[in-house]
């Protein structure tokens, strides 16, 4: 299966679990009153607003460049990112708002709560096994709208292995004011979860550079070939563009060094560059380096 079939599988099978954890949720929240159970399924469809987002962002994505859009697809996959962490903000003020509601107002839920455990129970192992993919897939594909998909479920694994102790814990000592309390303790995991997948995504929107991790593993290639060849100072330009990363640099070469070792010393740097970033494209620009007092002045003019 080639990775593009791969990113259409999870998303694919996130939208499913996401469907059917959302309709239990919806059911068994209604038939106890809790609040907290509630919270989980708006934050569940949330999840399931989120997949079908991811979806098709992979599918566009995954087009290849065409007259309308010369540098490909990727932005798409960005921009889903950024809407699915807006999504798990706004669940998560609602959920903020509906669990202070039933604190000011002390609406209880019902007594009985051992179906909302099981429902807990299910939704969290169905969370890891589809999380699990997603993150495995995202990693192999330097996909963010898989990663924020992988992301919104992992918070979904932690408010609802929170919603399930809650309620375990409400069984035990009667106190169902812990349910709303628990809720919102859920809503400000949510959020700060949809914070950092909001602004990731949003980093890559507005072309912020790669890590400096990336740009340190680029330059240690090129210092290899530092008996022939150095960067200009300042020239690396990288971004993250969906799941590519575009690397632009500026190489400088002896003034004797023919057209072809040129090319040649480009291409060897290309291609380590890709070993490291297999999903990049890679622009090189080649300048002369001028030893002669006389010209040097002249070829700063043109070469700057």
């Amino acid at each position: 299966m080639n990775i593009n079939k791969k990113k259409k599988f999870v998303a694919g099978l996130s939208i499913s679990s996401n469907v059917i954890l959302s309709l239990l949720k919806i059911i068994v929240g209604i038939v106890s009153g809790s609040v907290s159970i509630i919270s989980e399924a708006i934050h569940s469809l949330s999840d399931l607003f989120a997949s079908i987002l991811t979806y098709f962002s992979v599918l566009k994505s995954s087009k290849p460049a065409d007259n309308d859009h010369p540098y490909g697809h990727g932005k798409y996959e960005d921009m889903a990112g950024f809407v699915e962490g807006v999504l798990i903000i706004l669940a998560s003020v609602f959920i903020i708002f509906e669990a202070t509601k039933k604190i000011v107002f002390n609406i209880h839920m019902q007594s009985e709560n051992i179906l909302g455990i099981e429902i807990m129970f299910v939704a969290v192992i169905m969370n890891i096994i589809v999380s699990s993919l997603l993150f495995k897939v995202a990693k192999e594909s330097d996909s963010i709208s898989l990663y924020a998909d992988a992301e919104h479920l992992r918070t979904d694994v932690y408010s609802s292995l929170g919603v399930l102790l809650g309620l375990i814990l409400i069984k035990i000592t009667g106190y169902s004011v812990l349910d709303p309390i628990i809720a919102i303790l859920v809503a400000v995991f949510i959020f700060a979860a949809g914070r950092y997948i909001s602004k990731k995504a949003l980093k890559n929107l507005l072309d912020h550079s790669l890590p400096n991790d990336d740009i340190k593993s680029i330059e240690n290639i090129i210092k290899q070939y530092s008996d022939i060849v150095k960067l200009k100072r300042h020239s690396i330009r990288a971004r993250q563009v969906g799941p590519t990363k575009d690397i632009d640099l500026i190489l400088q070469f002896p003034e004797q060094t023919t057209i072809c070792d040129c090319h040649k010393v480009c291409d060897e740097i290309e291609s380590h560059i890709k070993k490291i970033f297999p999903k990049s494209s890679i622009s090189i620009h080649s300048e002369p380096i001028c030893y002669k007092k006389t010209c040097k002045k002249h070829c700063i003019k043109i070469c700057n």
